[in-house]
C-alpha cells in the first residue's frame, strides 16, 4: 500500500471516507429497524450484538466498549437474561469473575431480522473476486479498529 499521497489520492480518500460515514448512517438505521421490530431497546441489542462479536465479556468490559457505566450494565444484562438473550457465567478462567455470555444466535426471531440483508450482502460479494474480498476484509477489520480506537477516548 502506498503512502504518497496525489490530488486524485486525496479525492478518492474524501469519497472513501464520505460513503464510510453514509455506510454508517444506514448501518445505524438498519439496526434501529430492527431493534424496533423486536422490541428490545437500542443499547441493549447493541451490547449484545458486541458480545456476539467479541465473545463473552466481563459487566465491565462491556461498560468499557460501549461507555454505558457499570449501574446501566447491570441493568441492561438483567433485561437481557429475562428475555433469554444473554447469561450470567463463572469465568472458566477465573471462577471470581462473571462473564456475560450473548444466547441470542439461534433465535428465529434474530435470524429472520437479518436474512433479508445478509442474502442481499452475500450477493454483492459475488461481484468481488477472492483477492477484492480479502482486501475489502482487510480494510473494514482496520476500520473497526479505529473507531474502536476513537470510542475509547470519548
Amino acid at each position: 500500500m502506498s503512502n504518497n499521497q496525489n490530488p486524485q489520492t486525496n479525492q478518492t480518500t474524501d469519497q472513501l471516507t464520505t460513503l464510510l460515514r453514509g455506510f454508517g448512517s444506514r448501518s445505524i438505521l438498519h439496526q434501529q429497524a430492527i431493534v424496533q421490530s423486536l422490541g428490545i431497546p437500542a443499547n441493549d441489542y447493541i451490547s449484545i450484538d458486541l458480545l456476539n462479536e467479541l465473545g463473552p465479556l466481563t459487566a465491565g468490559e462491556l461498560a468499557d466498549k460501549t461507555g454505558l457505566s457499570t449501574g446501566t450494565i447491570t441493568a441492561l444484562i438483567d433485561r437481557l437474561e429475562k428475555i433469554g438473550y444473554a447469561r450470567r457465567e463463572k469465568d472458566p478462567n477465573d471462577r471470581r469473575r462473571v462473564i456475560i455470555v450473548p444466547t441470542y444466535d439461534d433465535r428465529e426471531e434474530i435470524k429472520s431480522a437479518y436474512q433479508p440483508l445478509d442474502t442481499a450482502m452475500r450477493h454483492l460479494a459475488q461481484e468481488y473476486s477472492e483477492s477484492e474480498l480479502e482486501l475489502i476484509n482487510h480494510f473494514l477489520a482496520k476500520a473497526v479498529s479505529v473507531l474502536d480506537d476513537q470510542l475509547q477516548r470519548k
